[in-house]
């Protein structure tokens, strides 16, 4: 259904800013204006915003349902949809480009038309898409609720196998993190979950494989889901026998980072200083060198979402927004650490969405 609201604050933020159409050709972009989700594949969609009219362009093979206010557009596989959009904008104009529009489309429409001036206009959606309404924010909450239960259900999975004396790899905890959260009721895995055992702990986007489980190994297990279209995702991290010092002493900096961070969290806070809150502890530690990603992202119906919780974030919290708090030590040939939860800004501060303990949990026979 076409969200009439979204389009006029995408059309007022486009005339404000001196553009004189958009060309959104994102998928999850084009089903948070239009409630149609589906994938054209190598063939161009796009949803066209103008200062008078809506332009939904799509190829044949996909008939639409009709949109009240919106003209669509079809075209076969001999048209071309760049001319078609060509023939919509006169000299001069200024066209805000999705930054996820294929090269080749772009490229022809700069070719043919070198007459107009061509901007990033992803930056106008991403701002309306970063602040989630009520309803929105209540499908974050439930979608956490459930990504909480299955770490639950993961971490009896890695008790029972090793008091079972069961070999475990990475990849057997991420295939039953599948049936989990499955069995849960999810939509679907917001990405391949990442299981680290021991040294592969220490890389932040170690590939899960074979490695099996090993005594006085660390445990990173970073996993979400979609439930009701929106993302969960949540990182813990836990120990296997007779917690180390060195292990103990590296994962409370972490948490204490976390927490540090989440409590910088409020309306008018820069995303920098979140990070900083976070980063400068770590830091202060003597582990700076080892914190070597951003502390956060965006986090919606896509589960990597504009904007970065980073050094250089200039974006201001308003409430609404939902984003990770994720800081990570990682000592190579060693081990690793991350702790990450979700957070909502309120009007007050900010919510956690994630209720799953971060004490730290060791697993022993």
């Amino acid at each position: 259904m076409l969200n009439n609201e979204r389009i006029d604050k995408a059309r007022e933020r486009m005339m404000s800013e001196g553009y004189s159409a958009l060309l959104i050709s994102s998928r999850e972009d084009i089903k948070y204006f239009t409630g149609i989700d589906f994938n054209s594949g190598e063939r161009l969609s796009a949803f066209m915003l103008l200062e008078d009219k809506l332009v939904f362009i799509v190829n044949k093979l996909f008939p639409q349902k009709t949109l009240d206010g919106v003209y669509i557009k079809y075209y076969d596989d001999v048209e071309s949809p760049v001319a078609y959009i060509s023939s919509l904008l006169e000299t001069g104009n200024c066209l805000g480009i999705d930054k996820n529009l294929q090269s080749h489309f772009l490229l022809k429409l700069m070719k043919m038309r070198s007459d107009l001036k061509y901007e990033n206009g992803s930056l106008i959606v991403d701002r309306i898409r970063m602040v989630k309404t009520p309803e929105e924010v209540e499908k974050m909450i439930a979608a956490s609720k459930l990504n909480d239960i299955a770490m639950q259900r993961v971490t009896q999975f890695i008790d029972h196998a090793i008091k079972a004396n069961n070999e475990l790899t990475e990849i057997d905890v991420v295939k039953q993190i599948a049936i989990i959260q499955n069995e849960l009721g999810s939509q679907g895995l917001s990405f391949e979950p990442i299981v680290c055992f021991g040294k592969g702990g220490a890389l932040p986007h170690h590939e899960s494989d074979e490695t099996m489980l090993s005594q006085n190994d660390g445990i990173i297990v970073d996993m979400g889901s979609i439930l009701n279209g929106y993302c969960s995702d949540m990182t813990r991290s836990f120990f296997y026998g007779q917690v180390t010092p060195r292990y103990k002493e590296i994962y409370e900096i972490v948490k204490e980072a976390n927490i540090r961070a989440i409590q910088k969290v409020a309306p008018g806070v820069k995303l920098s200083e979140i990070d900083a809150a976070a980063r400068d502890y770590i830091r202060s530690c003597g582990y700076g060198d080892y914190f070597t990603h951003r502390t956060g992202h965006g986090i919606g119906s896509e589960v990597h979402e504009f904007p970065d919780v980073s050094s250089v974030s200039d974006v201001v919290c308003e409430s609404g927004m939902c984003f990770s708090i994720e800081p990570g030590i990682y000592l190579p040939d060693e081990f690793g650490v991350r702790i990450e939860d979700l957070v909502c800004v309120t009007d007050e501060g900010c919510r956690v969405l994630n209720e799953f303990s971060k004490n730290l949990i060791d697993f022993n026979k």
